[in-house]
């Protein structure tokens, strides 16, 4: 069994920046995918951003430049450095790791952005 466990989330005003972590647990494969999606409310649960076991990031275009996704694969740890967040970022942060083709995911992590 995987477990991941969010923290980070907040209030914060726009313009301002939060660190979202995401530590995974259990047994699973090296080699996997990390990431993250958000959901805001009355909306579909969406991509942000992956990292490879090795590095390799990828973002969704409304991110770009604002976002940072890295990992801590000793401590298998995944960070979501988000700043100059907007109102629009406001939703529920999901961490998600990938192993052997099986999704597994985190209770989510609320981020609220004001005005």
């Amino acid at each position: 069994q995987v477990q991941l466990v969010e923290s980070g989330g907040g209030l914060v005003q726009a313009g301002g920046s939060l660190r979202l972590s995401c530590a995974a647990s259990g047994t699973f494969f090296a080699i996997n995918v990390m990431g993250w999606y958000r959901q805001a409310p009355g909306s579909q649960r969406d991509l942000v951003a992956t990292i490879t076991h090795g590095g390799s990031a990828n973002y969704v275009d409304s991110v770009k430049g604002r976002f940072t996704i890295s990992r801590d694969n000793a401590k298998n740890t995944v960070y979501l450095q988000m700043n100059n967040l907007k109102p629009e970022d406001t939703a529920v942060y999901y961490c998600t790791l990938k192993s052997l083709g099986v999704n597994y995911w985190g209770k989510g992590t609320l981020v609220t952005v004001s005005s």
